[in-house]
């Protein structure tokens, strides 16, 4: 079967999960800058697309090389192998971005590859005139950094982090692919309690439990590259039975999302319901300094307001003082905050044992990390 040059992409401080869950796949990732490079087959493809929880899309590299001439360019794209992936009657819009470059126009960069390829397909195909574009959707981008170009083709579709679930949400959603990179951040293991404060439409709970029963995020979604006539369906067939054998649905899960706001417990109820969760997550409408429990050794993730208008700021800050004084009492916990909010530390009455930059959108945060003792391990009978 024919391999190819595959790339994940992934929002920056992200990429070394997603090179994790590339590892896990059986592919080896070369990790860079919002991006996971491997090889694979065209079952990677399917199975990429179905397993991987923080990346936001897979992509087919056609081709990597220098230019920094519009001839140059138009010339080395010509001559890659387009026919390979494009049938006749493809519709394939070209996006395009360069950065520090010497071909610094996009819409001239996008331009020059559309021809180039136009002219490639029609020679292979023996075919004049304009090409009809009414077939099967491929969306080709042309990404040039520090004058070497990047042509790849996208198989996702919409991106990875549309699970599908989401019927719903609050005014301030996380992306599904961020929820379940801070749940892979964390030192929670599903026989342990999971609690997010501040749950909005739920997006954290439900990634905690896809993650805690081994469940493909994109088990119940499409993807562009099915409508490929060069993608047998079989492959995808394997792939989802692969993900439906792997799945583990009788894995017990304690995991509770709160938040102030009853609206939202029900849009979170309703989207646990779509993602076939509805009776594994509990959703409580619930302040934070409420909050009480008997279990130990679970594990907190917040992603609170985080005060970025001025006037939001007071209560925001009461908000981070009560989840100090609420989690103090809880000291086999661990607790994982992101935020912007600089002060976050003194705000919330407790140096963090470790700081992580990432950037949530465009927005650069921390995620504040309060790591608790081990769970002890059960003792052996004599």
């Amino acid at each position: 079967m024919k391999s190819f040059q595959l790339v994940a992409t992934a929002a920056s401080g992200l990429e070394a999960i997603v090179g994790k869950e590339v590892a896990r796949l059986g592919y080896d990732p070369k990790v860079e800058n919002g991006k996971v490079y491997f090889e694979g087959d065209l079952s990677a493809i399917a199975r990429a697309n179905l397993w991987l929880r923080v990346a936001d899309r897979v992509k087919i590299v056609v081709g990597v090389f220098k230019a920094t001439t519009f001839d140059e360019l138009f010339e080395k794209t010509k001559a890659l192998p387009w026919e390979d992936y494009l049938p006749l009657d493809a519709q394939f819009p070209v996006a395009g971005k360069s950065v520090k470059s010497t071909l610094y126009s996009v819409p001239d960069c996008q331009a020059i590859v559309k021809k180039a390829i136009v002219n490639r397909v029609s020679e292979k195909y023996r075919r004049s005139g304009r090409l009809m574009e009414t077939g099967a959707l491929f969306k080709l981008e042309v990404s040039i950094l520090k004058d070497e170009v990047t042509l790849t083709i996208d198989t996702s579709g919409a991106g990875l982090h549309k699970r599908g679930y989401r019927l719903a949400q609050g005014s301030a959603p996380i992306k599904e692919t961020m929820a379940a990179a801070l749940v892979l951040l964390t030192s929670w293991h599903p026989d342990r309690p999971f609690y997010d404060p501040v749950c909005g439409s739920g997006t954290i709970p439900i990634e905690a439990a896809l993650i805690g029963q081994n469940i493909a995020p994109g088990f119940n979604r499409e993807f562009v590259s099915e409508t490929w006539d060069w993608m047998p369906k079989q492959i995808w067939e394997d792939a989802r039975q692969e993900a439906e054998d792997l799945a583990n649905y009788d894995q017990p899960l304690n995991i509770i999302g709160g938040d102030i706001d009853a609206r939202l417990i029900e849009i979170a109820k309703q989207n646990a319901v779509e993602a076939g969760l509805g009776d594994l997550i509990t959703f409580r409408q619930l302040q934070v300094a409420d909050f009480q429990t008997e279990d130990e050794y679970g594990v907190v993730v917040a992603n609170p307001p985080y005060g970025e208008r001025l006037e939001d700021e007071e209560a925001v800050c009461q908000l981070y003082r009560e989840m100090g004084i609420v989690y103090k009492r809880m000291p086999t916990w661990s607790v994982y905050v992101l935020t912007s909010y600089e002060l976050f530390e003194e705000v919330y009455g407790k140096k963090a044992t470790k700081k992580r930059k990432l950037y949530n959108g465009y927005l650069r945060t921390d995620l504040y990390q309060y790591w608790g003792p081990r769970k002890p391990r059960p003792k052996k009978e004599d």
